[in-house]
C-alpha cells in the first residue's frame, strides 16, 4: 500500500520560507511523477509543483521563481522549498504520486498524502 507521509508545514511570516518534505513508501521511482498541491478554504486543490521521473518539472504560475521541487533518491522523498511567501500562500499542502496506467486514455491512478497546513500571516 502506498503512504506519503508530508511533513515540514507551520506558520511564517510574509516574506519567509519553508521546506516541505515528503516521504514515499518504496522506491519514488515507482511512480511517474510526484507533487505537490494545495487547497485554501472554500477552493478547489489545484498543482503547486510536478517533478515527473522523466522530463521537466513543471510549477504554477503564482509560485514560479519563488518555489523549487526536488527529489531526494535517497530518501525516497520529495522536497518543496518555499522562499518569499506571500499570505495567499496560505492552504493545506498535500503531497501526490501518480502512476499512469493507460497514457493515450490520459486513466492515472494518484496517491495522497494526509496534509500539512501552511499558514502565512501578512
Amino acid at each position: 500500500q502506498v503512504q506519503l507521509v508530508e511533513s515540514g508545514g507551520g506558520l511564517v511570516q510574509a516574506g519567509g520560507s519553508l521546506r516541505l518534505s515528503c516521504a514515499a513508501s518504496g522506491s519514488i521511482f515507482s511512480y511517474d511523477s510526484m507533487g505537490w498541491y494545495r487547497q485554501a478554504p472554500g477552493k478547489q486543490r489545484g498543482m503547486v509543483a510536478i517533478i515527473p521521473v522523466r522530463g521537466t518539472t513543471n510549477y504554477a504560475d503564482s509560485v514560479k521563481g519563488r518555489f523549487t521541487i526536488s527529489r531526494d533518491n535517497a530518501k525516497n522523498a520529495v522536497n518543496l522549498q518555499m522562499n518569499s511567501l506571500k499570505p495567499e500562500d496560505t492552504a493545506v499542502y498535500y503531497c501526490n504520486a501518480r502512476v499512469i496506467k493507460n497514457p493515450w486514455r490520459g486513466i492515472a491512478e494518484d496517491y495522497w498524502g494526509q496534509g500539512t497546513q501552511v499558514t502565512v500571516s501578512s
